[in-house]
């Protein structure tokens, strides 16, 4: 790869202010011959500024999940970067993403997080929105600015893409974006798959929010990471609450896709699933939990949705740049918001099959708040660790030294399948973690999709 400058003179920092350095993309940032990053990327106003708008305005974003905005009128508020946006359906129960910003001056025209209205009504002076964007109510419009107001120029700006993948809602701010479809290829595909083929998947009430102090890419590359459980989450073995397998899973399986999306972990192997399958066949059910919660996978919907290799993946998807399916625990996405530099926002969006009872619908909530989020014994772990990692970015002497992610490299080989569900199969390695930043030197260094599409990384077919 080699160096490319942002030419992207209206960058500003948060201030207001011009910044007079333009980023330059550097090839050193992401040594992948050596397998390490620079660590000012973790930390660097400047970098961030452009992270919003090369990463998170030019690509697809997840913004909430169809269950949520069932009919007409339905909302969910979300972010695209730092671009707070609503998610809402039309009159004709269409999709619809808008930018929660009056054109007037500025505020937000939806201030709930989630609920059902006819419109949008800003409370500063009364400018009022169909559930389309557009505007339908200027007051004084005929005595104030005496009818020389362009209605039809000012109404919300609504997202340039927006669709859905199996109740996966997705928006593009960048109207040159390809397809969804295109843009996830079959792993990202594989990766939100690993959720939507349990069953009539549905999003249960109350997303859980919390912050760290941390940078958004090291919550990203964490849950690549098998490394870190039997040392961080060595406390949730002992109380139980974890099963000993899960932090000792090391055939490992990963998966890498096009434009930075990846998956990490486990291989349940098909000797393990048939074991699993001759169990449901008898009549009886696994006596592991942990099995017990694969048995969807010895459906043939599921066969047939995730594909030969994918059937086996037992790990962590992300969905470039920031969409964790936790598909290994509960039902679980996670958005990684950045909030800053220094500052994360984490929304955990936990799933239930419609057709489960109320009583199972509980017990997923409750394991999966017990593990994940502001009460999660494994996420308070986590964020300790992202937060330190974080605050040694800036030292004078430690943000010198790059972070290491050599783990495996060189040393493994993509395994190719007749099905394209192209993987490699190791022990516990670094792979998916060197990947999702090689891909994102690539969106960082591209200056439009043109660019991206012609210059980005594709996965290797050999030795990785």
């Amino acid at each position: 790869m080699t160096d490319s400058a942002a030419t992207d003179s209206s960058m500003t920092d948060p201030s207001g202010g011009s910044m007079s350095d333009t980023v330059i993309v550097q090839s050193s940032w992401v040594d992948t011959g050596q397998g390490t990053v620079d660590r000012r990327i973790f930390s660097d106003q400047a970098i961030y500024q452009q992270e919003l708008k090369r990463v998170f305005a030019r690509g697809w974003n997840f913004i909430c999940h169809e269950s949520q905005i069932p009919e007409s009128g339905c909302f969910f508020l979300s972010y695209i970067g730092e671009d707070q946006v609503i998610a809402v359906r039309d009159r004709e129960g269409g999709l619809q993403v808008l930018l929660n910003s009056c054109p007037h001056r500025g505020n937000t025209v939806c201030r709930s997080e989630q609920g059902k209205a006819r419109s949008f009504f800003c409370s500063y002076h009364g400018w009022n929105f169909d559930l389309d964007g557009k505007l339908v109510g200027v007051p004084g419009y005929k005595d104030f600015y005496r009818q020389q107001l362009d209605k039809q120029a000012l109404g919300l700006q609504s997202a340039a893409k927006v669709e859905s993948y199996k109740g996966f809602v997705f928006a593009s701010l960048d109207k040159d974006a390809p397809d969804l479809k295109s843009y996830l290829g079959w792993v990202g595909r594989l990766g939100l798959d690993l959720i939507a083929e349990r069953g009539d998947m549905e999003v249960i009430d109350g997303i859980q929010k919390n912050r760290i102090k941390c940078n958004w890419k090291l919550a990203v590359d964490n849950l690549f990471d098998w490394y870190h459980p039997k040392v961080s989450h060595g406390s949730a073995e002992r109380i139980g609450m974890l099963d000993e397998k899960d932090l000792r899973y090391m055939n490992q399986m990963v998966m890498l896709g096009e434009f930075g999306h990846a998956i990490a972990g486990g291989d349940l192997t098909d000797e393990h699933l048939a074991e699993i399958e001759k169990t449901v066949a008898a009549g009886g059910k696994p006596d592991n939990p942990t099995d017990r919660a694969q048995v969807w996978r010895t459906t043939e919907a599921a066969k047939q949705a995730l594909g030969p290799v994918g059937v086996r993946c037992y790990g962590h998807p992300n969905i470039f740049p920031n969409l964790w399916v936790s598909a290994v625990g509960p039902p679980q996405v996670c958005l990684r918001i950045p909030r800053g530099p220094f500052e994360t926002e984490l929304w955990w969006f936990t799933f239930v099959d419609k057709n489960q009872t109320d009583k199972e619908k509980a017990a997923v909530a409750r394991v999966a708040g017990h593990i994940f989020g502001p009460s999660g014994l494994l996420e308070q772990d986590d964020g300790e660790n992202w937060s330190h990692s974080t605050r040694g970015s800036v030292g004078a002497v430690t943000g010198q030294r790059p972070i290491n992610f050599s783990m495996g490299l060189g040393l493994d080989k993509m395994t190719a399948d007749v099905s394209g569900q192209n993987h490699v199969k190791s022990v516990v390695n670094e792979h998916a973690q060197l990947w999702l930043y090689r891909a994102w030197q690539d969106w960082m260094a591209a200056d439009d999709w043109a660019q991206l599409r012609d210059k980005h990384s594709l996965p290797p077919d050999g030795v990785v």
